[in-house]
């Protein structure tokens, strides 16, 4: 019988969700290359390795490992899990390693961040969202720390593709993490899918770094608590304003969620332990603009913003 072919796939960006998704699309059989810049020696020379609650210790020793992009060979689906304050640059690079007619999904947290890249790609190349619903840091290089969770659904936004062709599209790309083990869907509506995940990004990111807190002293303390839920709802009353109506029971389910989880520090809060750029344009000033576009009002969102802008200057 003949073997099915398994598309090749090159990730943009190994840091901690590069490096845990594309491991584990290797350890499912796909051909699997890691663009790298500042640990390209450590993971050449160690590999990779995730300590994972949920699936033990997993290394990979031998990694397809390239520091310019110009060396690797044209890949069919490209996931990109850099941070969007980096995507402009990105851009040709995505556009050099990605093959003819190639799937490119930006597996990043935030709002208009496709509309923020379309521009800058060839056009013959389908642009889709991934939503990492994970808990994962990177503790040294090549070494990621894997906390909770791990799904990633995928989201249609623009190429050459009709809105039925592209919902197949991000379908083939789910079928790609499910065959890693890994939950993942293929969403219709890709901006309502990032609307609901800003639900939990917004407050949790930006509370983080302001009262230097993980996810259990958040939750644990009234206030924070109650600050929380107000921005989430606030978030909520956004999306539908922007024509996404999203189930206020959906705030219950987030808060039952987080309580669930391990203490866990957000991305926002190693970026800016680190004094690396935080995601403020994707994370809070897109959804804040597009929902007072549409004659929603969201203050609390506004100020949490104000207060990033003031310690990231």
């Amino acid at each position: 019988m003949k073997e099915q072919y398994k598309p090749r796939i090159g990730i943009i960006g190994t840091g901690a969700i590069g490096g845990f998704y594309g491991l584990m699309l290797v350890r499912a059989g796909f051909e699997v290359h890691f663009l790298l810049r500042s640990e390209y020696e450590a993971v050449s020379r160690q590999g990779l390795r995730v300590n994972s609650a949920l699936h033990g210790e997993l290394v990979l020793p031998e990694v397809h490992a390239w520091r310019d992009v110009a060396q690797m060979p044209a890949c069919d689906w490209v996931l990109v899990g850099a941070k969007t304050t980096s995507n402009a640059e990105l851009a040709p690079l995505i556009n050099q390693v990605a093959a003819t007619g190639a799937k490119v999904v930006l597996m990043q947290n935030g709002f208009a961040v496709e509309e923020q890249l379309r521009p800058l790609l060839n056009q013959d190349l389908h642009l889709l969202g991934g939503l990492c619903f994970i808990c994962v840091h990177r503790s040294a290089p090549g070494v990621i720390e894997h906390q909770a969770q791990g799904g990633v659904n995928l989201g249609y936004h623009s190429g050459p593709a009709s809105a039925e062709e592209g919902y197949m599209i991000a379908q083939q790309g789910a079928e790609l993490f499910l065959q890693a083990g890994l939950e993942s869907k293929a969403m219709l509506h890709l901006q309502e899918a990032r609307w609901q995940k800003l639900v939990w990004n917004i407050p949790y990111n930006g509370l983080s770094v302001l009262l230097n807190s993980n996810t259990a002293q958040l939750m644990s303390e009234p206030h924070s608590r109650a600050l929380i839920t107000d921005l989430m709802h606030e978030v909520i009353a956004g999306a539908a304003a922007c024509g996404y109506p999203l189930p206020e029971k959906l705030v219950q389910g987030m808060l039952k969620v987080t309580d669930a989880m391990l203490p866990y520090l957000p991305s926002m809060h190693h970026d800016f332990t680190h004094q690396r750029p935080m995601e403020l344009q994707a994370i809070y000033k897109a959804p804040l603009a597009a929902a007072e576009a549409a004659g929603c009002a969201m203050p609390k969102v506004r100020m949490l913003l104000q207060t990033l802008e003031y310690l990231s200057a």
